[in-house]
């Protein structure tokens, strides 16, 4: 099969970073064979907050995949002049943040391999934690690789195990989930007109999928299917795979492992009025506040939330503890989320654009100041700042995650203890360099409780450094052992 990339361009970094991601992943597939790239371009809007470095979309039509990709949000990445000349009925879309180093057009997603099933393309939401040892592997074998980015790793990896086992999708999928170490959801499409997605087997990452008369999509959060008028009939099991060819869904269970779904999904990364595997996001994060004020309470006049991800659990502070909800930050909805900006002095710049005080009703208050989560400390010091500026008298901070004090190896910015402020300092020491009256968790327990999962069905491991899966177990001792700062995968002999 023909390709044809329309990657937009960018500058490239003069620093070799290995580039590793989190992303948001839509396929979809029309029973009626009409053009599926403007659903596909919507579901990406709708979980644009899963990243904002990259997007692509990749449409089989005809004898050719067309793919275009690039840097930056949704609309500066996919033109709407490329989606409105596509008729395919079948592709793939992605969303992509980068956990290190500076952007990079090459490692934007979807990828292709073109000499297998008339093409395939691939869209990936994780973390290979044995990125490395899979890439040598890969290179071993004589395959080219065009990137550093584990999804074009993935597909190549499956696309050659779909071959050894002739074409049988879920064999190949098995192969996968018995060779990675990390988290994975992968959605891919072939110029056969097959369909296929698969998820690792401890379900680290959320994949939904549903239909309707028309069209059929599997993605990262259910807001995708919203925004397409399309019901949810499911979430794609941990260690499971669906292939719909024909017209016709199957769905199998490949590998059993330990359900250990993501407890930052629900805290923060996800959508509110996404579900997930646990429930509502905007209901667990409610209870998580209404926990909060139960076990962390603080003489106030009002509770103020960071916005946007930690309204709910403000809403659910106020409501368990009587005192008042305020907006009491004014977020300029033109600035990007300052986490998932790849380099820390973006981050620190960003706030006091991003945010203001409402000066005129924080003056001479006590205020409860709700946040989802304390990685680094820079983003909070900053708002306690700007409160006090404006006119708080008091500021408590209470936090509805735990304090984090490991690594993610599976997607989330979080990568070396030395810049985990909750690794290298007591509560009472943050509370100082935050600047804050107080300073509270919530603890693992009640968060437990809040998302309704018992403590071995979810991934806490940056939270007490016990890893689901192996190979995380291991890096996680040699980096708390050692004194580089650098990230695992930055450093290929730190995990052979």
């Amino acid at each position: 099969m023909n390709w044809r990339n329309g990657c937009s361009s960018c500058p490239m970094s003069s620093r070799n970073y290995e580039k590793r991601e989190a992303c948001g992943v839509v396929a979809a597939y029309s029973y009626k064979h009409k053009p599926v790239a403007n659903a596909i371009y919507l579901a990406l809007l709708a979980q644009q907050h899963r990243g904002q470095d990259g997007a692509g979309i990749a449409v089989v039509e005809g004898d050719s995949i067309e793919l275009q990709k690039g840097m930056g949000l949704v609309t500066d990445a996919i033109t709407r002049e490329f989606v409105a000349g596509l008729n395919g009925w079948l592709g793939v879309g992605s969303v992509r943040y980068p956990t290190t180093g500076t952007p990079s057009a090459k490692d934007a997603q979807p990828f292709i391999v073109s000499d297998i099933r008339g093409g395939m393309a691939n869209s990936h939401n994780g973390n290979l934690v044995n990125y490395h040892q899979m890439r040598a592997l890969v290179q071993k074998e004589g395959r080219a690789l065009s990137s550093k980015c584990d999804c074009e790793i993935i597909v190549d990896v499956f696309a050659e195990a779909l071959r050894k086992n002739k074409g049988d999708f879920f064999k190949a999928a098995e192969y996968c989930m018995k060779t990675f170490d990390g988290a994975y959801c992968e959605g891919l499409v072939t110029g056969k007109g097959e369909l296929f997605a698969f998820r690792d087997p401890h379900g680290i990452k959320p994949l939904c999928y549903g239909w309707n008369d028309e069209l059929f999509m599997v993605a990262s959060e259910s807001v995708c299917l919203d925004i397409n008028k399309i019901p949810m009939k499911g979430f794609v099991a941990p260690g499971s795979a669906l292939l719909l060819k024909d017209g016709k869904l199957t769905l199998k269970q490949l590998v059993n492992a330990r359900f250990a779904t993501c407890m930052f999904e629900y805290v923060y990364f996800s959508r509110p009025d996404s579900n997930l595997d646990a429930g509502n996001v905007y209901q667990i994060r409610l209870k998580l506040g209404e926990l909060l004020a139960r076990d962390a309470p603080a003489k106030a006049d009002v509770v103020v939330p960071m916005p946007d991800t930690a309204r709910p659990a403000a809403e659910g502070y106020a409501r368990k503890s009587g005192i008042p909800f305020l907006e009491g930050l004014i977020k300029n909805r033109y600035v990007g989320r300052t986490f998932i900006m790849p380099q820390q002095r973006d981050r620190e710049a960003a706030v006091r654009v991003k945010f203001n005080p409402l000066r005129s009703l924080l003056k001479g208050k006590r205020v409860v100041l709700i946040d989802d989560s304390i990685v680094r400390g820079t983003t909070t010091s900053i708002i306690v700042r700007l409160l006090k500026e404006g006119g708080a008298k008091e500021v408590h901070v209470r936090i509805t995650c735990p304090p984090i004090v490991g690594p993610c190896f599976y997607g989330i910015d979080m990568s070396t203890h030395k810049e985990l402020i909750g690794a290298n300092h007591s509560v009472e020491e943050i509370r100082k360099m935050l600047g804050a009256d107080s300073l509270a968790y919530q603890t693992i327990g009640a968060m437990n409780e809040a998302i309704g999962l018992k403590a071995d069905q979810m991934c806490n491991g940056c939270l007490h450094e016990d890893y689901p899966t192996p190979l995380a177990k291991k890096v996680n001792a040699i980096l708390k052992g050692g004194s580089s700062e650098k990230r695992y995968w930055e450093e290929a002999t730190m995990v052979h």
